[in-house]
């Protein structure tokens, strides 16, 4: 008759619980896994489903019962390092819908705005287009798969155990969030430096036609040469999306490094 511990369980129930908090953190909030269009059930359902896969490569873990308090602060810790890893690869989505903003914002559509489900803010229309754009490249690239695979090599640089996180992670969080404002303005300066030369054109004309009604005709050149510079500088944006969303892979795994313990 098979017997089975109290002890051999709580073993067998933390090797499962433990990973399956750090991948439900990055799932939570990654791009593509993360939308909220996308049914908890889903999310939860790809979460065990990893957990299944990764759990028997992790390494030796603490022999603690789940839910004694050191067992709690594992699990609190597996979730922060989830949650950390998955906001590093959202920021690269965020530093182009920043881009869009901006864009939408010099070319005079900044009324030209809807409620985002993603973020639960106000968007431009540019800045959905473009984040549909990167959605569209980051599968196509197979980029999710990328990032999957990171999470699982995350195991390996920080295993699962009851000593303190380094306060070096969270920090290395904070220094690339600034890469929001950083990406939104290369990514948009192309058309935001056409703008300008276009808004000066016109400050030009006004004085040297002062009949001219520049509201009247203003408008729709700045919004006629902002979508015109779209169209020329789409091509290009491939690239530096690309290896955008590439840095965003290698902040996870700075931060991952970055937590690691001292001791």
């Amino acid at each position: 008759m098979l017997s089975v511990t109290s002890a051999e369980l709580n073993t067998w129930i933390a090797a499962f619980l433990w990973p399956l908090t750090r991948i439900i953190g990055m799932i939570s909030v990654a791009p593509l896994f993360g939308n909220v269009s996308v049914p908890a059930r889903v999310k939860i359902g790809l979460g065990i489903l990893l957990a299944m896969i990764i759990a028997p490569t992790v390494p030796a873990m603490p022999a603690l019962d789940p839910m004694s308090l050191q067992g709690l602060l594992i699990l609190a810790q597996q979730l922060i390092i989830g949650l950390s890893i998955g906001f590093a690869m959202r920021i690269t989505f965020a530093g182009v819908e920043m881009a869009g903003e901006i864009t939408g914002m010099t070319m005079g559509l900044g009324f030209a705005s809807f409620f985002d489900p993603q973020t639960r803010a106000r968007s431009s229309a540019i800045s959905q287009f473009l984040a549909l754009l990167t959605l569209t490249i980051y599968l196509a690239t197979n980029l999710h798969l990328v990032v999957l695979s990171t999470l699982a090599q995350t195991f390996e640089i920080l295993p699962i155990s009851s000593s303190f996180l380094s306060a070096g992670g969270m920090l290395e969080v904070v220094k690339w969030g600034g890469r929001i404002f950083s990406a939104g303005v290369q990514l948009s300066l192309p058309i935001v430096a056409a703008l300008l030369i276009t808004n000066i054109a016109l400050g030009i004309l006004t004085r040297a036609a002062p009949q001219l009604n520049i509201f009247g005709i203003g408008f729709p050149i700045t919004i006629g040469v902002g979508f015109i510079m779209i169209g020329i500088v789409l091509p290009y944006l491939m690239n530096p999306i690309i290896n955008l969303m590439q840095e965003g892979i290698d902040a996870m795994g700075r931060i991952t490094i970055a937590m690691t313990p001292l001791n």
